[in-house]
C-alpha cells in the first residue's frame, strides 16, 4: 500500500499551523500519520514482516541499554528547520526527554538512534528524507533497514551527522552482523530477518 496525501501546500503554512493540522487529522486506527517535507502524509500499517523486524531490533536494543531510556514505535520526532514530523519504525530516546516535552512529539535531537525500515513506498522517504532530517537534527545515530534496497536486503548504520549528511559507518546484506558503536555496543544479528 502507498501513503496518501493529504496535504499539498508545503509553502503554505507556518511550522505550528502545519502541526495543528497534523494533530487534527483523522486517520483511521493503525495508520501513520506524518509530516515529511512540509506534506502531511498517511500511510497503512505496516506489513507482518516489517512489524517482525522491529520487534527482534526492539528485543536486541532492551537488552543494552539504560533504564532511564526507552524504545517507542509510535514517537513523533520532530525537526522544524525540515517542515518535518516523523514516525520512525523505532525511536530511542532517554525518559527525561519524552517527559519534559510533553504533547505528541519531541525533538529529533533528543533522540539516540532512529531506525527506519523501509516499506516498497516509503523506501526513498526513508533513504534521502528522514535521513537527512535526523543528520539536520543531530540524533548521532540512523539505522535504515532497507528490504527493498537495489542490490537486495541491506541495514545500513549511518552515524557522525555533519549539515544534513550521514557518514556510513557500516552497510551488510541481511544474513550478516551489524555492530551498533557505544552507547549501545551491541552486535545486531539479521539472520532472522525475514526477505520479502
Amino acid at each position: 500500500m502507498s501513503a496518501l496525501t493529504v496535504d499539498h501546500s508545503p509553502s503554505g503554512y507556518e511550522w505550528n499551523d502545519l502541526v495543528r493540522l497534523w494533530e487534527e487529522t483523522d486517520a483511521p486506527e493503525g495508520c501513520k500519520v506524518e509530516i515529511i517535507e512540509g506534506i502531511i502524509t498517511v500511510s497503512p500499517p505496516p506489513a507482518n514482516d516489517h512489524n517482525d523486524i522491529a520487534d527482534q531490533i526492539q528485543r536486541a536494543l532492551y537488552t543494552v541499554i539504560p533504564q532511564d531510556w526507552g524504545i517507542y514505535q509510535t514517537l513523533g520526532a520532530a525537526v522544524p528547520s525540515r517542515q518535518g514530523l516523523f514516525i520512525p519504525d523505532l525511536a530511542v530516546v532517554p525518559k527525561a526527554v519524552l517527559r519534559g516535552e510533553g504533547g505528541y512529539f519531541v525533538s529529533a535531537a533528543g533522540a539516540e538512534m532512529i531506525v527506519e525500515i523501509t516499506s516498497p513506498s516509503n523506501a526513498g522517504t526513508d533513504r534521502i528524507t528522514k535521513a537527512a532530517g535526523c543528520a539536520q537534527a543531530g540524533v548521532p545515530l540512523y539505522l535504515l533497514v532497507d528490504s527493498f534496497a537495489p542490490g537486495g536486503p541491506t541495514i545500513t548504520l549511518y552515524g557522525e551527522p555533519k549539515g544534513d549528511v550521514y557518514r556510513v559507518l557500516s552497510a551488510v546484506p541481511f544474513g550478516e552482523e551489524i555492530r551498533l558503536p557505544a552507547p549501545f555496543d551491541l552486535t545486531l544479528d539479521t539472520a532472522e530477518f525475514p526477505v520479502t
